[in-house]
């Protein structure tokens, strides 16, 4: 079984192994009419069940032709213009090379003597993460697995810095559109079950800093501690981003650590044209960033950057065997003491890959026709009779919801939209998100392709009406 292990031996078959995977791939990609082929989870299942792991095949070829039966084939496809789903985004070559290259080296990111220059490219990314952001000279960070883990070390680290010992007495603010892992940080570090204090939003799903404003106070008057209060530059429903400046005067005011969730919104840092919709983000102490949402890299690529790089030391644990502190005083740079992981994959590789082939302004331009183009989404939303849509686009998502002209019913009307979906990914031919507002059932474009057209766009809203009108036939039948 030596000949499996990748070293000077067997770089050849290496090499004939993974070229005869990527020819796999690439067919598939060349090949791939739509986003989806509609397979069951019942029918899928039994087909992996039936597979005995504990009988090899012995041979690449075969494998990667049951590969083709039980994953390639009924895969999800981000790379399909008609995806318009989840924040998943189509990738670029230059990080799937990058990809490439940290799998087969395997450096590990913890310590300096796994990884040596990799460690250097990490720290490099950093720091022009956190310059493009403008948090100052004292900055610092590091790569995390993805957004909830970077919310919650941001999180942790407001927590240490709270001027109480009383967990009991922490608050969060955050809007009532703001993501999930917020709640679910507060819980893991043992925050008390009414610690995040819901924030409004106006029309255009922004936090309301008029509410903060008295959340705030009542806080301080009820003598609780504001903990922190999470921004978010892109909420993951609407796009929405918080305002920023005004956030950053009321933190000042009441000394609350302000942490900006930008795992969505990030891709402004890079932008040519709208730079300036996330103007305040450098007030931060501490911002999230998902590159592999808006970036174009692979899963998982993110960071967590703070103001002042000492408020990591809550992050730092020493063991002998492996980042002892007598390599402190060496100036031995192990990001293991920044992070919340021990053993990390080098990710960061594919945003280097990404930024000296394609430059930052290859990214950003990318970004800003996903923004361009929701724009032109919105508009044959707002113009089309048979839809509902809720706001006007800062980022790249639109929500929306078919509204039949001879229904007035709502939960009928939730029922067309939730059928209308599910019937939608059921054919293969579009994947498109759902949520609610207001306690009704939406539909949601998130659109992170710029190989999308407003044909694509208008081509599901046409498919959508179908299937919701088609529910709505059948219902009155039954009805009848």
């Amino acid at each position: 079984m030596r000949s499996h292990l990748l070293n000077d031996t067997t770089a050849e078959q290496y090499r004939r192994s993974v070229t005869e995977g990527i020819e796999r791939v690439a067919t598939k990609l060349a090949t791939t009419k739509r986003p989806f082929t509609g397979v069951t989870v019942d029918s899928l299942a039994p087909v992996i069940d039936a597979i005995d792991l504990d009988k090899p095949l012995h041979d690449t070829a075969a494998v990667l032709d049951e590969l083709e039966d039980v994953y390639l084939r009924d895969a999800v496809y981000f790379h399909h213009p008609r995806y318009l789903a989840h924040l998943n985004c189509p990738v670029v070559i230059p990080a799937v090379l990058g990809e490439a290259v940290l799998s087969a080296v395997n450096s590990s990111l913890d310590t300096w003597d796994q990884s040596a220059g990799g460690t250097l490219i990490e720290r490099k990314l950093i720091d022009w993460t956190t310059a493009r952001i403008g948090l100052g000279p004292a900055a610092d960070g590091v790569f995390t697995s993805g957004g909830s883990q970077s919310n919650l070390q941001a999180l942790l680290l407001a927590r240490e810095e709270a001027k109480t010992d009383s967990l009991a007495k922490l608050r969060i603010f955050a809007s009532e559109v703001s993501h999930f892992s917020v709640k679910k940080s507060a819980k893991l570090l043992g925050l008390s079950a009414d610690a995040v204090v819901s924030i409004p939003v106006d029309h255009d799903k922004r936090m309301q800093t008029v509410a903060l404003a008295r959340e705030l106070e009542r806080c301080a008057e009820a003598g609780l501690v504001p903990m922190a209060v999470v921004a978010t530059a892109g909420t993951t429903d609407f796009g929405s981003i918080d305002p920023l400046p005004e956030i950053a005067e009321l933190c000042g005011q009441y000394e609350t650590w302000m942490h900006v969730d930008a795992a969505y919104g990030c891709g402004l840092l890079a932008s040519v044209k709208y730079r300036d919709r996330v103007d305040g983000i450098e007030r931060a102490d501490s911002v999230t960033v998902d590159y592999h949402k808006s970036f174009f890299q692979p899963v998982s690529s993110s960071a967590v950057l703070v103001r002042d790089a000492a408020t990591l030391r809550h992050a730092t644990y020493h063991a002998e065997y492996l980042n002892p502190r007598r390599m402190v005083t060496e100036r031995i740079p192990n990001q293991v003491d920044k992070s919340l992981q021990t053993t990390r994959r080098f990710d960061a590789l594919k945003l280097w890959m990404t930024l000296r082939v394609m430059g930052a302004d290859g990214i950003g331009q990318l970004f800003d026709e996903v923004v361009d183009l929701a724009a032109e989404g919105w508009k044959l939303l707002a113009a089309d009779p048979r839809f509902d849509v809720v706001v006007q686009p800062s980022l790249s998502t639109l929500v929306f919801r078919y509204i039949p002209a001879a229904v007035t019913d709502p939960a009928e009307i939730d029922r067309a939209n939730l059928y209308a979906r599910k019937a939608l990914f059921a054919s293969g031919d579009a994947v498109v998100a759902g949520t609610k507002v207001a306690g009704r059932h939406y539909l949601k474009f998130t659109l992170l392709n710029p190989e999308t057209t407003t044909a694509d766009i208008a081509a599901v809203l046409d498919l959508i009406a179908g299937h919701a009108e088609q529910y709505l036939g059948e219902s009155l039948d039954r009805a009848c």
